[in-house]
């Protein structure tokens, strides 16, 4: 059975969609077949594998909403065993339009349930929010990984972000685990940055992962591409840092 990694902030800017993008595509090149769910309506992730969010004709938006079976809409990427259900603008309003529906939260969980099986991991990019669909992505997910940025006010909403987290655990999903803070934008040259690793690793201890991803112009030039860093530029920074990443990651869930 394929394990679900939400990756949550509702904190914009702070490396969400990025680590979204590269976690699942080095997966994939570690020979792990891996699903990208593009569950943001700005739909960033989608465009950043390759794909026109404006020529997507169904997306994640119809699969919660229509009941459309998500293998019917699912993309193949040009990473080898990277795939992806894509996000279309239209999402904006999937939450007002199930905000009186039965089970609200459990709509996405329903939606992933028969393709669960069908990879090794699937990663849910959220949106910077915390409504309605990123609690649906947390009750559809086995564990989430939160994505801190070093820099000033880094650990801003954490403390909300985390008791969203224990709520859905409480009354959605009593099996959703807390996979791990995920230092980004670590730049060497900051004295902050190296505060902030320091204050996150005293805060939070064994909750931090050992890879931190540092501030790299390849990995932020790579979405432009429509590329994973990993396809962009293999030997650069940005795409050591996320192998290093996933590879934590199985190791942890080995």
């Amino acid at each position: 059975m394929g394990k679900i990694i939400a990756i949550a902030n509702q904190k914009g800017g702070v490396g969400k969609t990025t680590t979204a993008i590269n976690l699942a595509a080095s997966l994939a090149v570690l020979e792990h077949k891996t699903l990208l769910i593009d569950a943001d309506p700005q739909a960033n992730a989608t465009s950043g594998v390759g794909f026109d969010p404006k020529t997507i004709d169904a997306s994640i938006y119809e699969c919660i909403i229509d009941n459309i079976d998500p293998r019917t809409i699912i993309k193949e990427t040009e990473t080898p065993n990277l795939f992806l259900l894509p996000a279309h603008i239209d999402l904006v309003g999937a939450e007002i339009e199930i905000i009186n529906v039965p089970q609200r939260e459990q709509m996405m969980r329903k939606c992933l349930e028969p393709i669960k099986d069908d990879y090794d991991y699937i990663i849910i990019d959220c949106s910077p929010s915390l409504g309605l669909i990123t609690v649906n992505s947390l009750t559809a997910a086995d564990s989430v990984i939160i994505p801190v940025q070093c820099q000033y006010f880094a650990l801003e909403g954490l403390g909300k972000l985390l008791n969203t987290i224990k709520i859905v655990q409480s009354r959605f999903n009593q099996n959703l685990d807390i996979e791990g803070i995920l230092l980004t934008m670590f730049d060497i040259r900051t004295r902050i940055s190296k505060q902030v690793v320091d204050e996150v690793k005293t805060h939070f201890q064994s909750m931090v992962f050992e890879t931190i991803i540092s501030v790299n112009t390849r990995l932020s030039e790579a979405p432009s591409f429509g590329q994973p860093i990993i396809m962009h530029d293999a030997a650069s920074t940005g795409a050591i840092n996320y192998i290093n990443l996933a590879r934590e990651i199985l190791e942890r869930n080995n």
